[in-house]
């Protein structure tokens, strides 16, 4: 594990990136695009351009959109896939730990970072012997629920507003860019708090939300479309830092509301988005871990 973590992910990040964003030839793109598609089982027939020679680099191709009537969202359920993946777990936070593969567990304060002490989120009030966890709760017999998706290299690469709500406040985590592989995260503890993230915190009908998308290995390039100060694997950074941007404004009371399965971000390649939102102790999942899920499919409801 310490060789592993020795390795400069971000620098090799960054060189994948480049190579990426390199035109292809026409005469090369179908061969080098088919042989990913054949890789990894990419599902060309739902891409909203399927002719491979439109895609001028592999950038382009990893962040191909889809047609619309692909993804049809479920409008029954509250709480949507953000994105397409496989479940690698899900259910309630317990004692302020959160697991990203059965058994493995991270800290559920070292992933989020400290209380944001503002007014923009309602957190409860911090009180002697409350635990973080309990601070994240905003309505009395409410609970603290966690879903993690993986998103492989085939996959569609977009994720999307899993909910109606309104995002207050942005944290960016830089950090290591290691394989998010349910392989490789099952014998690297806290690997989701070792890697660079972008945290979305806000609130929905029943208090408080956040989404998380987990960069990984190639996937140095994380992309909100509504937040365009945002610059993630840069060249340098401090281990362990962070920084803050508020959405909240005199202007803008509201922050940035998203609707249910409206596009909010994408990666380069593939990696991981976490959910970890407050609901009543009647909300229900309706997932098994390790199955494949699709963007606008169903997580759970009340």
């Amino acid at each position: 594990v310490a060789l592993y973590k020795s390795v400069p992910t971000r620098l090799l990040s960054r060189a994948w990136g480049r190579l990426n964003q390199v035109e292809l030839p026409t005469w090369l793109r179908k061969p080098v695009y088919s042989l990913y598609i054949w890789t990894f089982g990419v599902n060309m027939k739902e891409a909203a351009v399927e002719d491979l020679h439109h895609y001028r680099n592999l950038s382009e191709f990893f962040r191909r959109k889809l047609k619309p009537q692909a993804r049809p969202v479920c409008c029954v359920h509250s709480v949507i896939s953000p994105s397409d993946g496989k479940i690698l777990n899900f259910g309630q936070v317990e004692n302020c730990e959160v697991e990203q593969v059965k058994g493995v567990t991270y800290s559920l304060e070292s992933f989020l970072g400290p209380r944001i002490c503002t007014e923009e989120l309602h957190f409860s009030q911090a009180t002697p012997g409350n635990s973080f966890q309990q601070q994240l709760v905003t309505k009395e017999g409410n609970e603290l629920y966690h879903c993690v998706i993986y998103l492989a290299p085939g996959d569609y690469h977009c994720f999307h507003s899993p909910t109606d709500w309104r995002v207050s406040h942005r944290r960016h985590f830089p950090g290591s860019l290691m394989s998010v592989n349910p392989g490789v995260a099952r014998w690297i503890k806290e690997l989701f708090c070792h890697n660079e993230r972008v945290v979305l915190t806000g609130d929905w009908k029943h208090g408080f939300f956040s989404l998380t998308a987990v960069g990984a290995t190639n996937v140095g390039s994380i992309r909100i479309y509504f937040d365009q100060d945002l610059h993630t694997n840069s060249p340098c950074y401090s281990k362990g830092s962070y920084n803050d941007f508020s959405f909240i404004s005199n202007n803008n009371k509201e922050g940035i509301p998203m609707r249910k399965g409206e596009h909010l971000g994408e990666f380069n390649l593939g990696s991981t988005i976490v959910l970890i939102f407050e609901a009543p102790k009647d909300f229900k999942f309706h997932l098994k871990a390790g199955q494949k899920i699709r963007f606008g499919e169903a997580l759970g409801s009340l």
